[in-house]
């Protein structure tokens, strides 16, 4: 047995993926309270929950919308798409014993309720690096391409279809950068103001209200140049308007200040990793804490005050974390998702809980919930803003995954003080 799985290491790697997924789907009942599993036809490197959200009358769920990409090979046309998703009214009293062998969804929400569908696909010149909508105005959506241009797409504008003569039409092309990459980051604070970090070392700050209607072409406002090597990802501060981070393969993170000259603009720099550092996120409530990602296999969080030490180090991935984010409704938790298959979602107020030697196998303390709904790398998710808990996650196998953990885990607390 030992000279087979040393013939054929990736054999033995897809049966051990299969065997946990199976054990992993036989626990969902238990664990979930929500999930949707859809297969794209394409993977998507990015996910965003659009702010929509409709009630039709007289059913148990309500009609949200996602924001898609595509990676697609053999020179077959990418796009950026919308897509809309039914899911379960938080009322709607769900059976977990009720769960589909053949789709791996559990709860019986009815004939409407789980159902993820295209609704718009605009041609989009390569794969769609990263998209995000702008959070004043719904209908403009940027793209990271995988050319040194950025892309703004206004999808009122656009067919559901794309027309058969083909082409990529963005609403603006964004110029500045000499390569692509993956940072994007609209200001919640200034409309119109978007950042942008690529492979060329350089951030890029645009204002799109700038653009004229006749002139589809935007160089960019500012230019920020003091990463020694890839810009992997900028953010905007939460309370700050003008203050910004960015992340990159120096394992640097730097804070900028909009407001000085751009050669002094970088405020204070600090090594944040061992290794590359591939995401950042502010706390949206708490304005000093900060987290970072890294391909040294660890989330770090930060005080921006000080940045020489850090705060804590969650340690529980077992290859690069590629994404993290803040739930934004609960400023102690945080999840990051990785290159290991798994999203771990942490809680900030359990640092330092004592546990129990068996509990300390599965985890730290922190540790609140690992999601192993996935049989391939995680590239991106994202925290829906208006139903509290539910995630969606794409990976590079083309699945789409929405869920939500059962209530009963992250309201431990609560019931284990009134226990004996």
């Amino acid at each position: 047995m030992a000279k087979e799985e040393e013939d054929y290491p990736d054999e033995v790697e897809v049966r051990l993926v299969n065997e946990e997924y199976k054990i992993w789907k036989k626990n969902t009942p238990f664990l979930y309270d929500l999930v949707v599993t859809h297969a794209l036809e394409w993977p998507s490197l990015t996910v965003q929950w659009l702010p929509n959200k409709e009630e039709p009358e007289n059913k148990d769920y309500s009609v949200q919308q996602l924001l898609l990409g595509t990676h697609t090979s053999e020179n077959e046309q990418n796009y950026l798409m919308r897509a809309q998703v039914m899911l379960p009214l938080e009322d709607t009293e769900t059976d977990a014993r009720q769960y589909d062998e053949e789709r791996g969804e559990a709860g019986g929400f009815g004939a409407g309720a789980g159902k993820v569908q295209v609704i718009q696909q605009m041609n989009h010149d390569g794969e769609v690096n990263r998209a995000r909508h702008m959070p004043q105005n719904k209908f403009l959506l940027a793209t990271k391409t995988v050319s040194a241009e950025v892309y703004v797409f206004d999808y009122s504008k656009h067919p559901s279809k794309p027309s058969a003569e083909g082409g990529c039409h963005p609403d603006l092309r964004l110029r500045g950068h000499k390569t692509e990459g993956y940072g994007l980051a609209w200001s919640p604070f200034c409309e119109g103001h978007l950042l942008s970090g690529s492979d060329d070392a350089q951030i890029c700050l645009w204002d799109i209200s700038a653009a004229t209607k006749t002139h589809k072409v935007l160089e960019a406002k500012t230019i920020f140049q003091s990463h020694m090597g890839v810009v992997e990802d900028v953010a905007w501060h939460s309370k700050h308007e003008y203050m910004f981070g960015s992340v990159g393969d120096d394992k640097q993170i730097l804070l900028w200040d909009t407001r000085r000259n751009p050669n002094s603009a970088a405020q204070s720099a600090a090594e944040a990793h061992a290794a590359e550092v591939n995401c950042l996120a502010f706390n949206p409530f708490n304005e000093w804490v900060m987290a970072t990602g890294s391909a040294d296999k660890t989330v770090a969080l930060h005080d921006i005050r000080n940045m020489t030490t850090r705060l804590h180090t969650f340690v529980n991935h077992t290859e690069e974390v590629f994404q993290i984010g803040w739930n934004p409704k609960n400023e102690t938790i945080l999840a990051s998702c990785g290159a290991d298959r798994r999203l771990m979602v942490w809680d900030l107020s359990r640092i330092g809980d004592e546990q129990s030697a068996e509990d300390a196998e599965d985890g730290p303390p922190e540790l609140l919930f690992i999601h192993g709904g996935h049989t391939s790398k995680i590239s991106d998710f994202a925290w829906n803003p208006n139903d509290d808990w539910v995630i969606t996650s794409v990976a590079e196998d083309n699945i789409l995954q929405i869920w939500q953990m059962a209530e009963n885990i992250y309201n431990d607390d609560q019931e284990s003080e009134g226990e004996p």
